[in-house]
């Protein structure tokens, strides 16, 4: 038998639990109750909620909210490539990655070989929890009123976001930006693209021909079969 006992994490125990009241009246006042754990973890020694226990609980919540402030915060100068960020609420991030070599894996089922081939210029927006991906024509003089394109890529939804399947997505509440723009395209480039969504193909032509050529050659994608979707990017800023 292997000993894992090493890859656990530290073990938290109640110490403290609280109740908080509220009056069936027009004026809605609180009152918090406090118990402390015997070492069984239960409940005992029901009593108010004192200054002392009213400091540690308002520490804790502020570590909380601490922890969704670093959300999206850069570690130094913000990186160029970013273009926009709303860490509010779920928060999310835009920013573009030039044209480029990149590994890329189809399951066996299409045909292609997995290998390096250049993609286009790619417009991310994503946030804890969802990625969209789509395309542009060009890595210069990027504005508002950009034209996107729907990516190049199997797995994706007609509106641009990605489809993740099995792959298990953890951006953390803390999550500096430079951190969660990398994890983002690591996810993405480390996963093996898969199915066409409502055999729906983002490019003219046949996608799985394009890749098996692009992968093969070497050569730079064409961005004459980049397709439109209506977009611009401004309508993602919502």
């Amino acid at each position: 038998m292997k000993d894992i006992t090493t890859q656990f994490g530290a073990l938290y125990h109640p110490i403290k639990a609280f109740v908080v009241y509220q009056k069936d009246t027009a004026d809605k006042n609180i009152y918090v109750e406090a118990y402390d754990m015997d070492k069984n973890s239960y409940p005992i020694n029901a009593h108010p909620l004192n200054l002392k226990e009213s400091n540690q609980l308002a520490n804790a919540l502020d570590t909380s909210d601490e922890l969704t402030r670093k959300f999206l915060k850069p570690s130094g100068l913000l990186p160029k490539n970013v273009l926009y960020i709303n860490p509010e609420h779920d928060g999310y991030a835009i920013w573009y990655t030039p044209a480029q070599k990149v590994n890329l894996f189809f399951v066996d089922s299409l045909a292609i070989t997995n290998g390096k081939a250049f993609v286009p210029p790619l417009l991310w927006k994503a946030s804890k929890s969802n990625l969209y991906i789509y395309a542009m024509d060009k890595d210069m003089e990027i504005s508002e009123q950009t034209i996107l394109y729907h990516a190049p890529f199997f797995n994706l939804y007609a509106d641009g976001k990605v489809c993740m399947g099995t792959v298990s997505v953890k951006i953390q509440a803390d999550c500096l930006l430079e951190e969660f723009i990398q994890e983002w395209e690591q996810y993405f480039f480390n996963s093996y693209f898969s199915h066409l969504i409502e055999d729906t193909s983002p490019v003219k032509g046949n996608i799985i021909q394009l890749w098996q050529t692009l992968v093969c050659s070497g050569k730079p994608f064409p961005m004459e079969s980049l397709l439109k979707n209506g977009l611009t990017i401004k309508k993602l800023l919502s």
